[in-house]
C-alpha cells in the first residue's frame, strides 16, 4: 500500500483511547473511495458510523487499525492519531496498532478447531505476550463479553459449537483478551437474532468505560441505543465517500444540522 504524506508531530497528552482521523482519504487503485475524513473518536465513548452501502464506512473502519493496507492496490493520504501517535509513521509496526485497535468483524471468526479457552487467548499468542495467570484472563475477557456464566463449565469445546450470538461475544472477548485501547466493530449484530443483538449491545454498554468503541451499522435504533456520538457518511455518484455530519448522538438524530442527514436518519433514502 502506498501512504502519503504521513509526517505528522503528536498533540500534546491526549487522553488514554482518544483516536484520531485527520484528513484521511483512500483509494483502491484509481478509484477514490474516501475524501479527507476528519472524525475525533473519544474514550470512553461509542462512536457509531452510519450512512447507506458504498459510502466507505467499513473502509475508514479498516483504516483506523491498518487492514486497508493488506489490499495490495490500496492507496491512503492523512492521519490517524492514536493517543496523538500517528499509527502510520515509519517505526510503528501494524502487528503493535492491530493489538491496540482491535476489530470485530460482521460475521463471528472464532477458530473453529480451537478450544474457547484458547480462542480467548489466542491473539496473546499471535503476539507472543507471555501471561503468567491466563486462567484470569481468560475469565476476566469472558466476563466483560458477557460469555462467562454460559461458557465456564465447557471452556475445553470447540469455538465453532457456540450460537451465532455468542461467537460472537466470543470474539469480543479475544479481542478484549490483549487490552486494547480500541475496539472497532464492523456491524457486529447484523447476523445474529433479536436477543443475540441484545446481549452484544449490553456488552458494548458494559465495556466503553474501558475501551474507545467505534462501529458501523446500518441499524438507525441500534445507533440509537448504544453510541454517545454519531457520524454520517454519503457518497455521491461516482463521488467518494465523506462525513456529512458528525456530533452528539441525540442531535444528529434530533436537530441535525444537514437535511441530507434528516432525510437518512428519518428513512427517506439508504
Amino acid at each position: 500500500m502506498t501512504v502519503v504524506n504521513q509526517h505528522h508531530v503528536p498533540s500534546e497528552s491526549p487522553t488514554r483511547g482518544t483516536l484520531e482521523a485527520k484528513d484521511v482519504s483512500a483509494w483502491f487503485g484509481a478509484r477514490k473511495v474516501l475524501d479527507r475524513v476528519n472524525l475525533v473518536m473519544e474514550p470512553k465513548t461509542v462512536t457509531a458510523l452510519i450512512g447507506p452501502s458504498g459510502c466507505g464506512k467499513s473502509t475508514f473502519l479498516r483504516v483506523l487499525n491498518r487492514m486497508h493496507e493488506l489490499v495490495p492496490i490500496a492507496e491512503l493520504a492523512g492521519h490517524v492519531l492514536l493517543d496523538g501517535q500517528d499509527i502510520y509513521d515509519a517505526h510503528m509496526r501494524a502487528t503493535e496498532t492491530r493489538a491496540r485497535i482491535g476489530m470485530v468483524f460482521q460475521k463471528p471468526n472464532p477458530f473453529p478447531a480451537m478450544t474457547l479457552a484458547e480462542n480467548v487467548m489466542s491473539g496473546l499468542k499471535l503476539t507472543g505476550t507471555k501471561v503468567p495467570n491466563a486462567d484470569e484472563v481468560i475469565e476476566t475477557s469472558l466476563r466483560r463479553a458477557s460469555l462467562w456464566n454460559e461458557v465456564k463449565d465447557r471452556l475445553d469445546s470447540p469455538g465453532g459449537a457456540l450460537s451465532g450470538g455468542q461467537q460472537q461475544r466470543l470474539c469480543i472477548a479475544r479481542s478484549l483478551a490483549v487490552d486494547p485501547d480500541v475496539l472497532l466493530m464492523d456491524e457486529p449484530c447484523s447476523a445474529l437474532d433479536p436477543t443475540s443483538t441484545r446481549r452484544v449491545e449490553e456488552t458494548i454498554a458494559e465495556i466503553r468505560d474501558h475501551v474507545t468503541i467505534v462501529i458501523v451499522t446500518h441499524n438507525m435504533q441500534q445507533a440509537q441505543r448504544v453510541s454517545q456520538q454519531c457520524a454520517f457518511f454519503l457518497a455521491a455518484e461516482n463521488q467518494p465517500g465523506h462525513i456529512v455530519e458528525a456530533g452528539d448522538t441525540l442531535d444528529i438524530f434530533n436537530n441535525p444540522r444537514d437535511e441530507r442527514t434528516a432525510d437518512y436518519v428519518m428513512g427517506r433514502f439508504g
